[in-house]
């Protein structure tokens, strides 16, 4: 693996060689915490290159910056629910960690941790375009990004229809009779009790699916 550099030397941290150095071991790192003290370091370049109004040297450590979050991003998604890495091969005994708990070794937050994986959600075109235009996309940004579209199971449209359609009947009800009059259908206990179950059962049977 390539090891990140240790240190930026400022005079120097300009030039093109710089950064793709820390393209190329950013792409092979292996430790969420040595991506998080790189993401760290380059959010603080960049706040120098700023009040020391370098906008080339603050593009670098903004580019480097988002590289950083989302190759954590990209290690904090292989730990499943169960707490195994995913891309690792089920050999002898070894400690289980969740995601959050990898995380929290790490010292990111649970905010730091939704951050990283939003951006690793990224496609590869998309955040390559966005961190190597002129005015690189923020981390945050990316962050919005990367937010996935959970789609609505055909289930739970089919009872969203549903419920739509009693609501609306429910209000052609009450705009054809009188509200002063209507509510005497309701007072029979039998018919109360038969509409409560019946509407029970509605609820079971399109009950919201995980």
């Amino acid at each position: 693996m390539n090891a990140l550099p240790t240190n930026i030397d400022i005079a120097k941290a300009r030039l093109p060689a710089t950064y793709e150095q820390a393209k190329i071991a950013l792409a092979s790192c292996a430790s969420i915490d040595e991506c998080q003290d790189w993401a760290n370091k380059a959010e603080a370049l960049a706040s120098y290159a700023k009040m020391a109004d370098d906008d080339s040297l603050r593009t670098l450590a903004d580019r480097i910056q988002a590289r950083a979050v989302r190759r954590m991003g990209e290690l904090l998604k292989t730990f499943n629910a169960q707490g195994r890495r995913s891309d690792e091969p089920i050999v002898g005994t070894h400690e289980k960690l969740s995601q959050r708990e990898a995380a929290d070794r790490a010292g990111l937050s649970p905010h730091q941790e939704l951050q990283a994986v939003r951006v690793a959600n990224v496609p590869q075109e998309k955040f390559e375009a966005a961190i190597e235009a002129p005015k690189p996309t923020t981390v945050t940004a990316l962050a919005e990004m990367g937010k996935q579209i959970r789609a609505v199971p055909a289930e739970s449209f089919k009872a969203a229809t549903h419920a739509i359609g009693a609501v609306k009947r429910f209000n052609e009800f009450c705009a054809a009779n009188d509200p002063a009059t209507a509510p005497s259908s309701f007072t029979d206990p039998t018919r109360l009790a038969r509409a409560s179950n019946h509407m029970g059962r509605q609820c079971a049977s399109h009950g919201p699916t995980k």
